[in-house]
């Protein structure tokens, strides 16, 4: 095994910015590419099939989202575990992991595609969408949903690799199949006129690609994280542990996101040119959060590799560069885009009204992200030690209570307009920054040693 040529990363000696940063830009890199998939279907629907269709598809996201968080926070609690195993080079354990997340991944991808199926219509009439777009929002979920087994089986295989520190074949995958979907977008909605169906159909398409490269390359590996259909196990020591750190992050995503579906609700009530306006800002949104989310998960595996290891401060010093860096990284993002709103909101359509409603939301709100850079990154080195209760509290209280308690002051007693109901969000994210902050001021430091 010494002579074979390894892709893993051990991050438990080296330069910890160094390593911090080769690990998360190639991360962030593949998260944009990835992000491509909806944001292309948002640009190609807006200018080629019309206002109606962007606001169908905008107003799809936060469900789109729960299925993707929900899964991305039981792949943290698999991340964590096969990192610490990683970084105690145990490989008998680490093997053992990667075949039960695996088993656990298959039959979640089922259940998961059931359940979205057949919830599909109540969660659009639960956020109140408007009868116009309400035919072209089903139609994009049912297909959306139908293939939804492609993304999950992705997600999971690249967090099985980020966990052992690769990320760029992730990345080299995620540029393949971006492309793919911006090819098969214009040739379905252009030459076949599928409108919102072919969006939908393209992306699904090029998320089946990438979830093949990515078992191919688990599959066919013959480092420690290899993965055998014929060792395929359901190890229940191991998932207990899995879902341990994995389910309270998986809960705190699906819960946030469906209390973002109550903020779309509020959007919806201004009708579909602030509905568009709001859903180009969330693309946009969720590209600043690229970088946050990219250093969240540096620091969540590096602390899992160090803390296997037993090198507590070396996890806590890799933890304030992971925030350092983060507020480097989102600030630049931040002011660019700021400064480039309009520019940026041009992609998406040519409705002046809809470009007005997004440049307000973008002046507003953007530069609170950076509030995000600290309760991210803290979130992610608290999971990595195990700790993923702590943060589902936090931030369910910060973004779904006080946020929902936040939008219902406001539009009943105060000022409905769309910018003080989209400001809810930097509402959560500042309340988020502080708990966390005095949390790890007044409790983790005095932690045992």
């Amino acid at each position: 095994m010494a002579q074979i040529k390894t892709k893993t990363k051990d991050m438990t000696t080296g330069s910890i910015p160094r390593l911090l940063l080769e690990f998360a830009l190639p991360l962030m890199i593949g998260n944009i590419f990835q992000m491509l998939y909806n944001t292309v279907d948002s640009i190609v629907v807006g200018n080629f099939v019309g206002t109606k269709a962007l606001a169908a598809v905008s107003s799809t996201t936060m469900v789109t989202n729960m299925s993707v968080f929900f899964f991305n926070g039981f792949s943290i609690g698999a991340t964590v575990i096969i990192g610490k195993y990683f970084g105690a080079r145990d490989h008998k354990m680490l093997h053992r992991a990667v075949e039960t997340t695996m088993a656990a991944t298959f039959i979640l991808c089922l259940l998961f595609t059931v359940f979205f199926l057949g919830t599909n219509n109540f969660m659009l009439h639960f956020m109140k969408t408007p009868a116009d777009v309400f035919d072209q929002a089903a139609l994009y979920l049912r297909i959306y949903f139908a293939g939804v087994t492609g993304l999950l089986l992705y997600n999971m295989g690249s967090g099985i690799l980020r966990a052992v520190g690769d990320t760029k074949r992730p990345l080299y995958f995620l540029v393949l199949t971006s492309v793919l979907n911006i090819i098969l977008d214009l040739l379905f909605v252009l030459v076949f006129h599928m409108g919102i169906a072919g969006v939908a159909y393209a992306t699904i398409i090029a998320q089946f690609i990438s979830a093949g490269a990515t078992l191919a390359v688990l599959l066919r590996t013959h480092d420690i994280y290899r993965f055998s259909f014929k060792d395929l196990c359901l190890d229940h020591n191991l998932l207990k542990e899995i879902f341990r750190i994995g389910l309270p992050t998986a809960i705190q995503s699906v819960i946030t996101s469906f209390s973002n579906i109550f903020v779309q609700s509020y959007i919806n009530f201004f009708g579909a040119t602030i509905m568009a306006g709001w859903g180009c800002y969330n693309k946009i949104d969720q590209f600043v959060m690229l970088p946050v989310q990219s250093m969240a998960m540096a620091s969540t595996t590096f602390v899992a590799q160090n803390v296997g290891a037993r090198q507590d401060r070396r996890a806590d010093d890799g933890t304030v560069s992971s925030i350092v860096l983060s507020l480097l990284i989102t600030g630049v993002f931040t002011t660019f885009l700021v400064i480039f709103a309009e520019a940026a909101l041009r992609l998406f359509t040519s409705d002046e009204a809809v470009i007005v409603a997004g440049v307000g939301f973008i002046h507003v709100n953007l530069f609170f992200m950076l509030f995000n850079c600290v309760n991210q990154v803290l979130a992610g080195a608290l999971r990595g030690r195990g700790n993923s209760v702590t943060p589902m509290v936090i931030m369910l209280f910060s973004f779904v209570l006080l946020r929902q308690i936040y939008l219902f002051i406001m539009s009943h007693y105060i000022s409905n307009t769309p910018l003080t109901v989209g400001f809810g969000y930097p509402v959560g994210w500042m309340a988020c920054c502080v708990l966390e902050v005095s949390y790890f001021y007044l409790f983790w430091k005095h932690r045992p040693k």
